[in-house]
């Protein structure tokens, strides 16, 4: 369209008595026309030139374009790369739509109220969600320091969306055939400390015992560290394992706080998971990682635009710890 063209058009509009909603439809179509191009220069902007993803070799050239990104080439091993290569966004398509549907992660929306913002199938919403979140909760918190509170919570363990069972279907979720925690309970382990800075695992099933605790909270403590836990057993036995200092509030007994001695902190993030849990309707304990990491997101206030998230996504990691968040 030439200029004249442009402002005829321009014109023409700026006399139409527009509503309120035809100029949001008209904000949209602007925003989805500038979408792609945006994205892009924030992928290749947060990436910058980086290793080759196949090899770790720094010296590579540049190889031509791909659906808008700049592709490179090895030198050593002469494997071809672009700057979502090697991450969870790779092979994603639909690129002019990811920043909108950050914003949906960024609201908690659903997986049919992302798809029908984003304008996407159900499927692909789905897929989303999960690539993104982990993408974004490769970004490994710092570690703890000072005062550490740690505790665990439960949810029952859920098939939801399996093709095969492996025990009789329950009704809207259901209830545990015993009482008390079983291994019919999936154990989210918290460790935050007074800095706000939290770590979260999905421990496996029933209550943990002093070598899982090791496993999860050894690599993310500092070695003078004071650990503060309920009166559960396994974390005596963990802190003289781990070799770091101690100390148990008897929270069944009533004792809520002993000075600064308390768990209140992650006993506080422990309520506003679950209650954040309960707009998804229940979720599969095999993506209950990664619904601990996306609350981790939300909750840490540290990426609160789109924007932010597609940064954190793609930029590189220095190293990665695999069995965080496991």
């Amino acid at each position: 369209m030439g200029t004249s063209g442009f402002q005829h058009l321009f014109r023409a509009l700026a006399q139409l008595p527009l509503s309120a909603d035809e100029i949001a439809c008209l904000r949209d179509w602007l925003a989805a026309l500038e979408a792609p191009g945006r994205c892009l220069a924030l992928i290749e902007q947060a990436k910058g030139r980086c290793p080759c993803p196949h090899c770790g070799n720094a010296r590579c050239h540049r190889s031509g374009h791909a659906n808008g990104l700049q592709r490179y080439r090895c030198i050593a091993c002469h494997h071809s790369f672009n700057a979502l290569t090697g991450t969870p966004l790779a092979r994603l398509r639909h690129r002019d739509k990811w920043l909108s549907y950050f914003q949906c992660l960024i609201e908690s929306r659903t997986v049919r109220a992302a798809a029908e913002r984003v304008a996407v199938a159900k499927s692909t919403s789905f897929r989303w969600r999960h690539r993104f979140v982990a993408a974004v909760r490769r970004e490994e918190p710092p570690t703890l320091k000072g005062i550490v509170e740690a505790d665990e919570t439960y949810v029952l363990e859920s098939q939801k969306g399996s093709r095969h069972l492996d025990r009789p279907a329950r009704k809207r979720g259901g209830t545990a055939t015993c009482r008390g925690i079983s291994q019919q309970h999936e154990c989210v382990l918290v460790a935050r400390d007074r800095g706000k800075t939290t770590h979260a695992f999905h421990a496996g099933q029933g209550e943990p015992d002093a070598e899982r605790l090791l496993h999860y909270l050894k690599p993310v403590l500092a070695c003078d560290a004071l650990l503060v836990s309920d009166g559960a057993a396994a974390y005596p036995r963990f802190a003289k394992l781990a070799g770091i200092s101690h100390r148990a509030i008897n929270v069944r007994g009533g004792e809520h706080a002993r000075g600064a001695i308390h768990v209140n902190g992650v006993n506080g993030w422990h309520s506003r998971f679950k209650t954040w849990l309960r707009v998804f309707c229940g979720v599969a304990s095999r993506y209950l990682a990664n619904y601990a990491g996306w609350q981790m997101v939300l909750d840490a206030a540290a990426l609160i635009i789109p924007e932010h998230w597609l940064r954190a996504a793609v930029a590189p990691r220095q190293q990665e710890r695999p069995q965080y968040l496991r």
